[in-house]
């Protein structure tokens, strides 16, 4: 602010161009700048008519009928009917709309999530999909507005809220700015984080694909190819399983409240995620 299987190994180096307009597509090509032999072991195109729920959950593990961070003090609920599937897109809506929620607090926002987690009722069973290291690509399109905060991230199959390692996060207002972050526990048992920001052209106007390499050494994030930051404290380096989570907030500690100018419904539109994993890793 995680597990599917479909072989193929990768050789060497993978040149390939990237795409990020709408309309031009990158679904035959292999993940970029990766060395050696990969399996690919979690893939979803989106190509069906709706959410693949042996894939997906759509709320946190604590989903009592919709959920929410409060935590991070976030403005809406996540609900099911605003996650949707439509033209090879997965899409997730806020809205502004007042709907009870956690003990009885009305949010003033609905918005959407999925994740490769497990839903309330299936918390002592494994994730759906969840990896130790590996290779993360997806390609997605952020939305734009004040109070808007889409992110892709991970977290552990304990069900605990650390490690975190955050894939994308964009504010609404900042699109121009891409925030790398990950967040653990160290030997003492304190919080602890580590981040960059990247200005970049503006994510809002047009697709790009979102990469990052977890190895148990380091973890590398990528924009359209292009290697954006390295971490390598091994403190700080996630050495467990994790599943995979997408969401659209809006408001919070962060972003702030949204403003007048901020459209809505607004959408946060992914067309592809896949996942690949060393061989013998």
């Amino acid at each position: 602010m995680v597990m599917g299987s479909w072989g193929a190994a990768l050789v060497g180096l993978a040149c390939v161009w990237w795409f990020s307009l709408e309309g031009a597509s990158a679904r035959n090509l292999e993940p970029p700048l990766i060395k050696g032999q990969w399996e690919r072991i979690f893939t979803e195109e989106f190509n069906r008519p709706r959410l693949d729920r042996s894939k997906w959950t759509r709320c946190y593990w604590w989903d009592k009928g919709g959920c929410t961070n409060l935590a991070n003090n976030e403005l809406q609920w996540y609900m099911p009917d605003n996650v949707s599937v439509a033209g090879g897109h997965l899409r997730l809506t806020a809205r502004p709309e007042n709907v009870s929620g956690h003990e009885g607090r009305i949010f003033n926002y609905t918005s959407g999530m999925v994740t490769t987690g497990r839903d309330y009722l299936e918390r002592a069973q494994l994730d759906r999909f969840a990896t130790k290291y590996g290779y993360f690509e997806i390609r997605a399109k952020v939305p734009r507005g004040k109070g808007l905060w889409p992110a892709i991230w991970l977290l552990p199959s304990t069900q605990e809220p650390r490690p975190e390692i955050d894939i994308l996060e964009v504010l609404g207002h900042a699109t121009s700015t891409y925030e790398m972050h990950l967040h653990y526990l160290d030997k003492q048992k304190n919080w602890k984080s580590a981040g960059k920001n990247a200005k970049t052209v503006d994510l809002a106007d047009n697709w790009h694909v979102y990469g990052l390499e977890w190895r148990k050494d380091a973890v590398i994030w990528y924009l359209d190819g292009k290697e954006m930051w390295r971490y390598t404290n091994q403190e700080g380096i996630s050495q467990e399983p994790m599943y995979l989570l997408i969401n659209l907030a809006v408001g919070g500690n962060w972003p702030g409240s949204p403003n007048a100018r901020t459209k809505f419904p607004a959408e946060f539109l992914v067309d592809y995620v896949r996942v690949w994993r060393r061989v013998g890793q």
